[in-house]
């Protein structure tokens, strides 16, 4: 049946309209944030990454990805893992990133490739400082490392905020600690110094969020006094309550597991005096990289179900708490798959992690 000119372009008018309204309502009606931590390390990548990390990764079935055995830091790998990010309702990806004392930035081509993927304003992305690395040495080392942040990342409008500032996630903040010692100063002194650094360069300051275990020296007085914004954590292996003991057992199954996280997020919630930022997991199995001193602790890996379970307590505490939690949840992760940790989609699950994070905590209409 044809249609007059008139009443066509009224008809396309009516579609637009009800379609932006739909776009907008959900952008309003998604009422938690996601976000997922991501490992750059699949490419051979010295000093980090001194063999193919793929061939540890085959002989263990179900985790090859669904992209195959990608070469990471190709614009059409990113641009592809962002179109599924956005569509199963990720908000922000947080890339683990490094510095090494004898070459400066490292392991850093899945984030380029992000930033020169087509995509990329449709997903967020942050940094987790992976500080391990015996960084900074000097405090000419920690400046020059901010001025690599502000000049290559924070001015990107796609970076991922809080407040209006630019979001930086502190891998080990015991390790900085030890770091800024080593040469007379302290982390609130570097904390501040790096926030003076993004002031001068036209920014707000920065919005720091360490990560960390539920233990009472760090949480209640440790993290608070060095100035650190928020706290996080990239993964638990048992559930604390404001003491560590080497005697608390790791877990042996995924339930175990989620039950230790629940511990670990009850404690944390009841006594930070900051923000905590709740972090989730897709489970545990190292057995590529060598397995965990505890063998049993590979144990604790999941299904698709048993995942979707944990989402949902996830899910709970955000309501209960939206201010402590700033309605936010963060995943390990998307494709740490030599610790059995990742929701990539991958040739055994297909996209059902995935789906998982959509249904849990919707995703915004396009």
């Amino acid at each position: 049946m044809k249609m007059a000119p008139a009443l066509c372009r009224m008809a396309a008018a009516l579609l637009f309209a009800i379609a932006f309204a739909m776009s907008a309502l959900g952008a309003e009606t998604k009422n938690y944030s996601v976000g997922v931590y991501y490992y750059p390390g699949w490419r051979f990548a010295p000093p980090l990454i001194q063999e193919p990390p793929w061939d540890a990764i085959r002989q263990y079935g179900g985790r090859e990805p669904i992209l195959g055995w990608y070469d990471e830091g190709r614009v059409d790998v990113a641009t592809r893992q962002l179109q599924w990010m956005r569509e199963y309702g990720i908000d922000f990806v947080i890339y683990d990133w490094y510095w090494v004392n004898s070459g400066g930035p490292v392991l850093t081509h899945a984030i380029d490739a992000y930033l020169q993927s087509p995509a990329r304003s449709t997903v967020r992305f942050s940094i987790l400082w992976a500080n391990h690395t015996d960084t900074p040495s000097s405090l000419e080392q920690f400046d020059a490392i901010v001025d690599y942040w502000i000049r290559r990342y924070f001015s990107q409008k796609s970076y991922y905020r809080v407040d209006g500032l630019p979001v930086v996630f502190i891998f080990s903040p015991d390790g900085l600690e030890r770091q800024a010692a080593s040469f007379g100063t302290d982390v609130e002194r570097l904390l501040e110094r790096a926030r003076r650094k993004a002031v001068n360069a036209g920014l707000p300051g920065i919005y720091f969020v360490a990560t960390s275990q539920a233990v009472a020296g760090p949480i209640q007085h440790d993290l608070p006094a060095s100035g650190y914004d928020a706290v996080s954590a990239y993964n638990y292996h048992m559930g604390l309550s404001g003491n560590y003991s080497p005697n608390v057992p790791l877990s042996h199954s995924y339930r175990e597991l989620t039950d230790g996280y629940r511990q670990s997020w009850s404690w944390i919630l009841s006594h930070s005096r900051l923000p905590y930022f709740v972090p989730v997991t897709s489970g545990w199995d190292k057995r590529p990289w060598g397995g965990s001193p505890d063998k049993m602790h590979d144990r604790s890996h999941s299904t698709p179900r048993e995942f979707n379970e944990h989402l949902q307590s996830a899910r709970s505490l955000l309501d209960r708490y939206p201010g402590e939690t700033h309605g936010t949840v963060v995943i390990c992760c998307w494709n740490e798959f030599g610790e059995g940790s990742y929701i990539e989609p991958t040739q055994k699950w297909g996209f059902e992690y995935l789906q998982q994070v959509r249904g849990v905590f919707g995703a915004r209409t396009p």
